[in-house]
């Protein structure tokens, strides 16, 4: 989802074939290839943009084997061609991406990235959550805090956040533990 949003900016290189499936498996990500040998990106062929997206997770899957990738290296060989680079971390719910990892993967797996980030440290933590909240305002903030070109009146970011994926996780309950305190602490006391 957020490579779609990110890559719908004109001068933004990014993961534009995500913009006519719903999902793509990340092998197929446009810098998957220097994931995997982060030196290549030497020979990337730099003047497709004036910005560049790429998105991994913390682990990935290759070819059934959980790889954690290389970010220090991606970054520093990026910074050694003269490459500005940010670090973006996606969030979501703590319980809704342990259920998910789960289904996926069969068991919880962000702790490896909980471990990265004490090596590697963002420049921003970007929420799943929150943007489905906020929408433009939330991608108006982000491009500004990111420094970064975010096309947030694009029309095609309603049809990308149509779908809350969070939604399968949530299910009505009747009554919560406080709910009865909480309603008299807004009504006026008598």
């Amino acid at each position: 989802m957020w490579s779609k949003i990110f890559a719908l900016h004109p001068l933004v290189y990014g993961w534009r074939e995500l913009l006519d499936h719903y999902w793509i498996g990340h092998d197929r990500e446009p810098f998957a290839e220097h994931w995997r040998d982060p030196p290549t990106l030497e020979e990337f062929d730099w003047s497709q943009g004036d910005y560049y997206v790429t998105s991994i997770s913390v682990p990935y899957m290759e070819n059934g084997q959980m790889t954690i990738p290389n970010i220090e290296l991606f970054q520093m060989v990026c910074r050694s061609l003269g490459i500005t680079t940010k670090i973006a971390v996606l969030g979501r719910d703590r319980n809704i991406l342990g259920m998910q990892e789960q289904r996926i993967r069969g068991g919880e797996t962000y702790s490896e990235a909980l471990s990265m980030y004490q090596r590697v440290v963002p420049d921003a933590f970007i929420s799943f959550e929150l943007l489905h909240l906020y929408r433009r305002e939330y991608l108006w903030y982000l491009s500004k805090t990111l420094d970064f070109p975010i096309w947030a009146d694009n029309l095609v970011i309603d049809t990308i956040l149509e779908e809350d994926s969070n939604r399968k996780y949530f299910h009505p309950i009747e009554q919560g533990p406080i709910d009865d305190l909480a309603r008299r602490s807004s009504a006026q006391w008598r």
